[in-house]
């Protein structure tokens, strides 16, 4: 049974649908969700669902990164995850960081990468006039956004669309498609 930590920032709805996904012969099982947010509402629902919660607040550490991380590796090698998956977790990850876990950590991207990696991906698939957007979950590299790609789901942008409507539906294939490859992955 693989052993999966979890990163979140915020209320943890891909975190949720990850660990949710953890039961019967699914290869692995949730350790711990870790936030560098104390206040991000995921924790207590992970708490809730009975893992193990960390939060580790990134401001105090403003500027020097390699000690918020330092800080955050704690809890995580404390639950000797197999599987670091990135779930929302907004801070972007130095080199160091990512080699620890190389070839072992995953990320949801609400885009259908290699495009539009970064922030405000809804938004600028509607600039673009493009006719469908997605989510990517991908093997998380040093460089941002930017890893072998696991899978891909894709929704029409509809007439009318608004980043926020367009993030709606997305936001929905993430929870299924995030599942899906931690199984495969997990199972090797």
């Amino acid at each position: 049974m693989k052993r999966v930590a979890i990163l979140i920032s915020g209320g943890g709805s891909n975190m949720l649908a990850l660990a949710r996904s953890m039961t019967g012969d699914h290869p692995a099982r949730p350790v711990l969700v870790a936030s560098n947010d104390p206040q991000a509402s995921g924790l207590e629902k992970a708490a809730e669902m009975g893992i193990a919660t960390a939060a580790v607040d990134h401001r105090p550490f403003r500027g020097d990164r390699a000690a918020f991380e330092a800080a955050l590796l704690e809890p995580i090698l404390r639950a000797e995850p197999d599987i670091l998956c990135l779930a929302g977790f907004m801070r972007v990850l130095t080199p160091a960081f990512v080699q620890r876990f190389e070839g072992r950590m995953l990320n949801i991207h609400p885009s259908l990468l290699p495009k539009y990696p970064g922030l405000h991906t809804h938004q600028r698939a509607l600039e673009a006039g493009d006719a469908e957007a997605g989510c990517t979950v991908h093997e998380v590299t040093a460089v941002l956004d930017d890893g072998p790609i696991l899978g891909q789901a894709r929704v029409p942008v509809l007439p009318g669309d608004t980043a926020d409507t367009l993030a709606a539906r997305v936001l929905a294939e993430e929870h299924r498609l995030y599942p899906a490859c931690l199984r495969r992955f997990a199972g090797g």
